[in-house]
């Protein structure tokens, strides 16, 4: 047997002898042996940094591995200082919200004050932020009233959990607010898909001119939104006011994902609804968002275990698409880089990369909750 060949065949032999936090280990450590966590990229607080060390965190709980909660609170500490000050982000783009999240453990695990200094310098900020006509957020300060998906997993969580963690419900109306504005302005009746973005005024170059919606369903930017209701559902009251009503839009949206799974594959579309197009291709971090949500909604009780059956399809078209590098750690691919609003020819010309921090966050994200799922019966 050629070198080549019994490196494939041990590749494949390891990808089935794996559990799901194992692989969810593997992402974590092949970044860990790459970046020191204060070179994580880029080089401010970002979502970037923000939604690996949140897999990483996951991770940390059900491993109980210090190494982890020790290198996600390097990179913490790079970039919170002693007055609780952000050393460097964005103050009008929910992007560099999004890390903030992290700051809720670390204050509970240590009591250290800047941890909470930080998170009042953070989401206070949501209170001022630029709306739309209809009280929307803008996604950034550059993008006048234009909501995008991807807005509400970088404000909805840390805002949720910030006011039930310091006794300050409004910004439960807050969120829940934001997130039925968005799917009311997003959702297409015909595929149940949510368009990538909406602008209310119409003005951006992408928006339709009658209904001010982006022209595509992007893979990652839909993974999202469910993902981040299903963490603001994690510490909304049960009894508030939207949640019945957000409870039904993660369903429909779920389900309505499940009819665009590839069959051969398990994996979803760059560009949701248009596989059938030869220039499409199969995306990884969509993929694996779309996993997360569907098992968690499954675990948390808002689906039928029957859609199990899609979460493992898609667990195993990822895990069949992995490689290893040189040095054995796992080589993710297929991310599309990080994407702004456009039409369809924008989307399937986008770049993608390996390991990617966002990529591999979603990766760890959908095998840590795949490690909490029953095993499908024979």
């Amino acid at each position: 047997m050629s070198a080549m060949n019994s490196s494939q065949t041990s590749s494949q032999v390891l990808k089935k002898e794996l559990t799901p936090i194992e692989w969810a280990e593997k992402a974590c450590e092949a970044l860990m042996a790459k970046f020191e966590p204060e070179q994580l990229p880029p080089d401010r607080f970002h979502y970037h940094q923000g939604v690996f060390l949140s897999g990483m965190e996951k991770c940390w709980r059900e491993t109980k591995k210090d190494k982890y909660y020790y290198y996600l609170k390097r990179w913490v500490d790079s970039q919170v200082q002693e007055d609780g000050s952000i050393k460097k982000f964005n103050a009008d783009e929910l992007d560099d919200i999004q890390p903030g999240v992290l700051l809720f453990n670390l204050y509970e695990q240590t009591g250290d004050e800047r941890y909470k200094k930080a998170l009042h310098t953070l989401v206070p900020l949501l209170k001022e932020w630029k709306t739309n006509p209809s009280g929307g957020f803008w996604h950034k300060g550059r993008y006048p009233n234009q909501m995008w998906l991807d807005g509400l997993y970088m404000a909805g969580p840390i805002a949720v959990q910030f006011g039930k963690t310091f006794g300050e419900s409004n910004y439960f109306d807050m969120m829940t607010y934001q997130a039925l504005l968005m799917e009311k302005h997003t959702k297409d009746p015909e595929t149940g898909l949510l368009y990538h973005g909406w602008d209310e005024t119409k003005e951006a170059s992408w928006a339709d001119p009658e209904t001010g919606q982006a022209p595509e369903f992007w893979g990652r930017a839909i993974g999202w939104y469910p993902v981040a209701l299903l963490e603001m559902f994690e510490h909304l009251p049960e009894d508030h006011k939207d949640k019945t009503a957000l409870v039904k839009v993660v369903q429909d949206l779920l389900i309505a994902l499940t009819k665009y799974q590839d069959e051969a594959t398990g994996l979803w579309y760059q560009v949701v609804d248009k596989g059938h197009l030869d220039d499409n291709w199969l995306e990884s971090s969509c993929t694996a968002l779309y996993v997360h949500a569907i098992a968690k909604a499954v675990r948390m009780g808002y689906l039928d275990p029957q859609y199990m059956k899609v979460a493992w399809k898609g667990y195993q078209g990822i895990i069949d698409t992995l490689k290893h590098d040189e040095n054995g750690n796992v080589v993710i691919g297929n991310i599309c880089i990080g994407t702004g609003i456009g039409d369809y020819a924008h989307y399937i010309a986008r770049p993608t990369s390996e390991n990617d921090l966002h990529g591999a966050g979603a990766f760890i994200l959908m095998c840590v909750e795949m490690s909490l799922a029953k095993p499908l019966a024979a």
